[in-house]
């Protein structure tokens, strides 16, 4: 009788996805003055931030192949989304000298905190409008200063970076169907399915072990707080890096936001700080949970013998290993289908004449969103991939269904594979095909159709294959 169970070296050995390579990381307070135009929410009747729940920051990590390399910049940063191109290339501007003049290797990874307004410069002649472009060239000059602290550091300091899988109940499912109402709402979903998966990365000091910063990506809009709330936030993600920060011996928690289209805290929409504050620790149970499954760096378990007993076991031991060091950073440009809509000029003419608070924010947005995608049969979006020896890292500028993130996993399984949403920019949603034609948020919002979901997860797929396995 052939063998049931055919054992192969892999079956033998077990590696956390790792990455030897060089790094630093630095953090900013980028809090904007109480004032400012923060208006997020098409619901909410105040204009103005009028004080702060938890500073708004953004952390710099710095990556390496070897000290005179080019390095990769990620920025871990608390808005809701970089609100279009212009904004984009003032923040990016003084970082292209220092990643090679190369946009593939700088990414601002919004946090998507619904609680820090819309920094948009089109928004200048709203009331505390006028902020806003004074507080873009601040922030734009502080990130610029903890690059260069970062990069200065990873010249100096070869790190080890470790993944561990975890998982976390904050998030539920949204798309909510409305009681005795022909549509969708974006709510609580008690029935639907939630992608629970959390990636903890551990980045350490080679030299000591000392942990240098702590990244976690998982996937639940950052809606806690709503249309009521008044105070600028990061909502769930600062009582989640002050958790994790004072158990790491403050080494700086960063936080990816994951592919979290249909994901969202089942109680969200308050006002009140103490439940964002709840979430977060929430999650930050869960994040020190899986760094405590972690070995020591440099560390794989093997296995070693049977030891014959009531039953017979199978004995794994730690051996060290020294893992990869590859560091690679490449754009895409990928044909996002589009729906058809009506130009600028008819939007604009709409929205002057409408006389409805909701109703002309929600003509605002689709006003941006045409701007940037165009009218065309499809729309040319960047996405970026990254490659840091076990770390398979995709990032895009718009709101992906988690279905992106679980069939990348499901491809790559032995790697640790980070999906980000909203970074260095922001259109609209990816939705699932068997959404096409739902009277649902995701869906009429988005400028795009039910295909761009798939057309970016394959056109992505496709791109990791090369740099892992050079197809």
């Amino acid at each position: 009788m052939a063998d049931e169970h055919p054992q192969s070296a892999a079956d033998l050995t077990y590696t956390w996805p790792q990455a030897g390579i060089w790094a630093g990381v630095a953090r900013c307070d980028v809090t904007p003055p109480v004032g400012i135009y923060a208006r997020m929410w098409g619901a909410a009747s105040h204009d103005r931030a009028e004080g702060v729940h938890r500073p708004i920051t953004a952390t710099v990590l710095a990556f390496r192949r070897a000290p005179d390399a080019a390095p990769l910049l990620l920025i871990s940063l608390d808005w809701v989304f970089i609100a279009g191109a212009d904004e984009l290339a003032l923040l990016r501007e003084p970082l292209l000298e220092l990643a090679a003049n190369d946009t593939a290797r700088i990414l601002f990874a919004c946090t998507h905190t619904h609680a820090t307004g819309l920094m948009a410069l089109a928004r200048g002649e709203l009331p505390g409008g006028e902020m806003i472009r004074p507080y873009l060239e601040q922030t734009r000059d502080q990130v610029a200063a903890a690059a260069q602290q970062a990069l200065a550091q990873s010249q100096q300091t070869r790190a080890m970076l470790t993944w561990a899988r975890g998982k976390c109940l904050l998030a539920a499912n949204r798309d909510q169907p409305a009681p005795h109402e022909p549509r969708e709402l974006s709510g609580f979903n008690p029935r639907g399915k939630a992608d629970d998966a959390l990636l903890v990365g551990r980045l350490t000091d080679d030299r000591d072990d000392r942990p240098l910063a702590t990244l976690v990506n998982y996937a639940c809009h950052a809606t806690t707080l709503g249309w009521e709330n008044r105070l600028l936030s990061p909502d769930y993600i600062g009582a989640l890096r002050e958790m994790v920060e004072s158990a790491t011996r403050g080494a700086p928690c960063a936080f990816l936001q994951g592919a979290s289209g249909e994901l969202a805290p089942q109680r969200q929409y308050v006002a009140d700080p103490a439940v964002a504050d709840a979430h977060g620790r929430q999650l930050g149970h869960a994040v020190l949970a899986a760094l405590a499954s972690l070995p020591p760096p440099r560390q794989r378990l093997v296995f070693e013998r049977v030891v014959e007993s009531g039953s017979p076991l199978g004995v794994w031991k730690l051996e060290s290993c020294e893992p990869p060091s590859a560091v690679e950073a490449t754009q895409l440009d990928v044909a996002l289908p589009l729906k058809p809509s009506p130009p600028v000029e008819t939007l604009e003419r709409e929205l002057a004449s409408q006389q409805d608070r909701v109703q002309r924010e929600r003509l605002r947005r689709q006003i941006t969103r045409v701007r940037q995608v165009g009218t065309g049969p499809s729309a040319r979006i960047p996405a970026w991939v990254w490659r840091i020896g076990d770390t398979l890292l995709l990032a895009h500028p718009n709101e992906a269904y988690s279905e992106l993130q679980r069939r990348l996993r499901d491809t790559f399984p032995e790697h640790a594979v980070v999906v980000m949403n909203v970074t260095n920019g922001w259109n609209g949603y990816l939705y699932p095909q068997t959404m096409d034609g739902r009277n649902s948020y995701p869906v009429w919002q988005s400028p795009f159709t039910a295909n761009a979901l798939a057309t970016l997860t394959d056109q992505a797929q496709a791109e990791l294959k090369s740099l892992v396995y050079g197809l």
